[in-house]
């Protein structure tokens, strides 16, 4: 029996932070880093998980009831795949699936998205060999929301399954649909910068912050009715709320749209110093208005803004910890690495870790 080996890339988002559920655009971007399965097909109704850098391993048959179990860990996210796989009436293979990640977890980029991803994807092509990579998506989008129980946004499947080497992916959330925008670093690296800290306070955050969002909307609509998503409302608009709390919030869901749509027009003419600056402006909104960031964050950032050849960084993803990115000329990178490193161990007591990387393609089958 042969081994059949599939991958998928963890995703960045270049700029529209938490604009997702806000009805908004985003712009991520698919990695070069990734998850990297392989298959390899068994005739006894079993399937096994495991992944050289857990210790966790399962085994199940492929008739078992499956249900989210927390001591399943991260073979939650495969399970959910197999479960909804079977109830929707698709023929789930008896097989091994070795999963090997050169994501770091936990940071941001999106490494549950890509074994989900990835699973389904390698999973389907036991039967098909036609797989509508936007079904598959929002396929994925449905197990993280019903099965692991994290209410995402469409963003980071729609990356990890669509991804384009060289551009950015331009993603309508309101409209459901997507572009692909031209993303040519030239000189330039984008860097990702993993703060390392532990990232407990996302959920309890992302749920504020979505209900403090739904606040902001609620109250333009009692004067505009036809509103449907926070992203629509223009800036004069959001004066008319009166909780400072709540009016910082829509301020930087209004501006960060604003932002995404000028940077749509700086990478169409390789502007990257302005895409440098609005990438500084939107995490400074990040940090002030919608207050997401943290010190660690903060510090890692402002440590590689002061880097001459450093075009621009900002936090991405979540926050509240995982990582930034920053876009900095080659010759500059090693300065920045150990200046950002020096300055984040002595006012956090953490070790950064620095990933250099490039934008690439979206799942697909290895030769």
């Amino acid at each position: 029996m042969q081994i059949q080996k599939y991958f998928a890339p963890g995703r960045v988002n270049l700029i529209g932070e938490h604009l997702d559920y806000n009805g908004g655009l985003v712009l991520p971007a698919a990695l070069t880093l990734g998850v990297e399965l392989a298959l390899l097909p068994r005739n006894d109704g079993k399937i096994q998980l495991s992944s050289p850098t857990h210790s966790h391993t399962l085994e199940i048959d492929v008739s078992d009831d499956i249900a989210f179990q927390t001591e399943n860990d991260w073979c939650n996210y495969p399970l959910g795949i197999i479960a909804q796989m079977k109830k929707e009436g698709y023929a789930v293979p008896s097989c091994n699936l070795i999963y090997n990640s050169n994501l770091p977890e936990g940071s941001g980029l999106s490494s549950s998205a890509a074994v989900e991803i990835v699973t389904a994807f390698a999973l389907l092509s036991q039967t098909t060999s036609r797989i509508d990579l936007v079904w598959l998506a929002n396929f994925c989008k449905q197990v993280e929301n019903e099965f692991i129980g994290v209410q995402c946004g469409i963003m980071d499947q729609y990356a990890v399954a669509l991804g384009r080497q060289s551009h950015a992916l331009l993603i309508d959330c309101a409209a459901l649909k997507h572009d692909y925008i031209p993303f040519e670093t030239g000189d330039y690296v984008l860097l990702i910068m993993n703060t390392n800290k532990p990232r407990s306070l996302v959920l309890s955050k992302y749920n504020e912050r979505k209900a403090e969002c739904e606040e902001a909307l609620r109250v333009i609509q009692t004067t505009t009715s036809d509103i449907k998503n926070l992203c629509e409302v223009v800036p004069h608009a959001i004066q008319q709320i009166t909780d400072e709390i709540i009016y910082k919030r829509a301020r930087h869901v209004v501006t960060e749209n604003l932002r995404v749509k000028e940077v749509i027009k700086t990478l169409q003419v390789n502007d990257l110093s302005t895409f440098g600056r609005l990438m500084n402006a939107s995490h400074q909104s990040l940090a002030a208005d919608y207050e997401v960031s943290g010190m660690e964050l903060d510090t890692m950032v402002h440590a590689a803004q002061q880097v001459k050849g450093c075009l621009g960084a900002r936090m991405t993803g979540a926050g509240f910890g995982g990582c930034a990115i920053a876009l900095v000329h080659t010759t500059k990178m090693e300065e920045l690495v150990n200046k950002v490193g020096e300055v984040y161990i002595k006012h956090t007591g953490l070790m950064a870790s620095f990933y250099q990387t490039e934008i690439g393609d979206g799942v697909s089958a290895l030769l």
